[in-house]
């Protein structure tokens, strides 16, 4: 009897989609939390997909998202894999430490003082 192993339906160490790690994940729910207090914020969404994912911030629940931080790791070695897009789709920050990109979002805490 010829006993052959099935062929595997994706490459071994080839994930099937991308995702935050806990880490990245501690990070963007840190700057939403403070945003909700500030009441920024009001919503979030969280997509896995094969090329990115996507963590898209919401004002109401119904509409566009106001920002979406992208993480792409395909660009890991050219402009950086994370980035920050506007409602319009404008890139607002791309860089390699998602803290430091994630400052574009921050500004937007300080206010002055009445």
């Amino acid at each position: 009897m010829n006993m052959q192993t099935p062929t595997p339906l994706s490459r071994p160490g080839v994930p099937e989609q991308v995702a935050f790690d806990r880490k990245e994940l501690g990070v963007i729910l840190g700057l939403y939390g403070r945003m909700v207090a500030a009441g920024e914020w009001r919503d979030y969404g969280i997509s896995h997909l094969r090329d990115y994912a996507v963590f898209a911030v919401f004002r109401r629940t119904a509409e566009n998202p106001l920002y979406r931080i992208e993480k792409h790791p395909k660009l890991r070695n050219r402009q950086g894999m994370y980035a920050v897009f506007g409602i319009d789709g404008q890139v607002l920050k791309r860089g390699h430490d998602l803290r430091t990109v994630l400052r574009v979002l921050e500004r937007k805490l300080i206010r002055p003082v009445d």
